[in-house]
């Protein structure tokens, strides 16, 4: 049964959506900050970073392409190696203070070393301090990581994937399910290191992946 709070890609971030088209003078700058990790920072083989090939990037392409009238920044908070609690710690500082319309929190592939309790409370701090401001917000399931077991319930990026999905449905925000998209991948016999730059870092095809599922939200 659909939880009646639950989001929907085609109603969620209306109200960007229709900013996103008023024409100058009325219009006004539009932000969206990705909060979070390496990947949305932009690593691929570790210390290489190739900001133009991944997913926040790709986004901003396709939004200026989508509303082409709109001024649109997306703008990257994310630290390489950085789990939810220290992204928590900084969020009010390094986020809120650029007054986004859309904040995108991507942690759960470095929050297994913290655990699914710890990144439970840092992910709901963030989520509420959003709310409590009126921002909506993207959760992204995690991107893989070649040593993981996709399929196994047991696995802790499972267990974290399934736990971002979970918090996404309980406090009525989106969720852009990177996780799935790379399982779907996989299950169409699609190799997965072809997806990836490194062992937990995905290529340009992977960070499509990413991009095409949050193009969604800005219909």
């Amino acid at each position: 049964m659909t939880n009646p709070r639950t989001p929907r890609p085609a109603t969620y971030l209306a109200e960007f959506c229709r900013l996103a088209r008023v024409d100058w003078p009325q219009n006004r700058t539009l932000n969206v900050v990705c909060h979070g990790h390496s990947v949305p920072a932009g690593y691929f083989l570790t210390p290489e970073i190739s900001t133009f090939e991944s997913y926040p990037h790709l986004l901003h392409v396709a939004l200026a392409r989508r509303f082409p009238h709109a001024v649109i920044n997306v703008i990257v908070t994310a630290i390489g190696g950085e789990t939810a609690e220290r992204g928590a710690v900084r969020f009010a500082a390094d986020v809120l203070t650029h007054r986004p319309d859309v904040i995108i929190l991507d942690y759960a592939l470095n929050d297994r070393g913290d655990g699914l309790e710890r990144a439970r409370r840092a992910w709901t701090e963030m989520i509420r301090s959003a709310q409590a401001a009126k921002i909506p917000v993207l959760l992204l399931s995690p991107t893989p990581d070649v040593s993981a077991s996709l399929t196994d319930p047991a696995d802790p990026l499972v267990q974290h994937a399934a736990q971002v999905k979970a918090l996404a449905a309980e406090q009525g925000v989106g969720l852009v399910d990177s996780f799935a998209c790379f399982q779907q991948q996989v299950q169409a016999g699609v190799k997965l290191p072809t997806l990836m730059s490194s062992g937990n870092h995905p290529n340009f095809a992977g960070h499509q992946l990413v991009a095409a599922e949050l193009l969604q939200w800005f219909p």
